[in-house]
């Protein structure tokens, strides 16, 4: 049982220490108080060990090396993660397969905490009934590179697994030379994937162009997603997570800079495209909506780092907390 604090150390404490580490004395004396009134139930590790994530991870983003992380953490910070495998790699769950998802997401709690990814568009939990809903993260990429990437994945592969025959396989034609001749696989509507993976399932989502999916894609990013980063600054979005997830992610940042697994996957044979053929692909209504997406959630993670984090030397360091207590009432005796 803890002692309560003399009024002596009070005086002590008033004469060497400032108005915040007042405030924050009295809110442990309030703590203490409360031990000495009876047990009571840690709510706060109830609720850290019945957190859900979900990863809906955008195809050719570094998912992979991200996705890596949270598997070398797991058995470490004790979660679970489960690869949501979807046939075909189909984004949109038909409605009876929304339900499974739904419930096993929120009832299995063998696997709670619990650490979902896969290449599914946004689920709305809330249109299920579901009170508590999963954490949404994910990772977006400048649409052109993102297009790029993807186009030689499939004909190449990565360093991943490089045994692994692809698609596309064979094909020697580069992204110039698609762009130039008017191919299909890298037409502008193949750029418009990142709205919709953000829209969800409604089929306005999928209509390639549509205005009301871009707002919703932006609706869903800033009130539905705990936060979203961009694959050009993966290391400040992991370390922004493990700040504010430290049940997850704890040890994420070193294990990025350090591990092996973090930089592992690199699209082979990849050439970058030409200053023509990104004007070309520039012209298009598609690309002038999916880049003011990703401009959007660029300086949306800026901006959430910037009240996060700090620079010296080069280097950003997460903020101690910096909001306190004061005027607690009833005041102990």
């Amino acid at each position: 049982m803890a002692p309560m604090v003399s009024r002596a150390l009070k005086t002590i404490i008033l004469m060497q220490y400032p108005e915040r580490a007042i405030a924050r004395h009295e809110v442990r004396e309030i703590e203490q108080r409360h031990t000495m009134d009876g047990p009571r139930p840690d709510a706060a590790l109830d609720e850290e060990e019945d957190m859900v994530i979900i990863y809906n991870r955008v195809p050719k983003t570094a998912s992979t090396s991200f996705t890596n992380i949270a598997y070398d953490l797991c058995a470490k910070n004790k979660y679970h993660v489960l690869h949501i495998n979807t046939t075909k790699n189909n984004p949109v769950m038909s409605l009876q397969d929304q339900v499974r998802f739904v419930k096993n997401i929120t009832s299995w709690k063998e696997m709670k905490p619990g650490f979902y990814h896969g290449h599914v568009s946004y689920l709305d939990f809330a249109k299920f009934g579901v009170k508590k809903k999963p954490i949404y993260i994910n990772v977006i990429r400048d649409p052109i590179e993102r297009l790029v990437s993807y186009y030689y994945f499939l004909r190449f592969g990565d360093d991943y697994r490089p045994g692994l025959r692809r698609r596309k396989q064979g094909d020697k034609k580069t992204f110039d030379e698609c762009v130039a001749e008017g191919g299909s696989d890298c037409a502008p509507e193949k750029l418009w994937l990142q709205i919709p993976f953000f829209c969800g399932h409604s089929s306005e989502c999928w209509n390639v162009g549509s205005r009301w999916a871009m707002d919703q894609a932006k609706y869903n990013l800033i009130n539905e997603y705990f936060l979203v980063g961009v694959t050009e600054e993966l290391e400040d979005f992991i370390m922004l997570l493990e700040a504010a997830l430290p049940r997850f992610f704890r040890g994420a940042t070193e294990l990025y800079r350090t591990g092996k697994k973090s930089h592992l996957r690199k699209t082979t044979e990849k050439k970058l495209p030409t200053k023509q053929t990104i004007a070309k692909l520039q012209q298009s209504d598609i690309w002038k909506m999916e880049n003011e997406f990703y401009e959007f959630a660029l300086e949306q993670f800026q901006f959430i780092r910037a009240h996060a984090v700090r620079e010296k030397d080069g280097d950003l360091y997460i903020l101690s907390q910096n909001f306190f207590y004061e005027k607690i009432y009833p005041k102990s005796n």
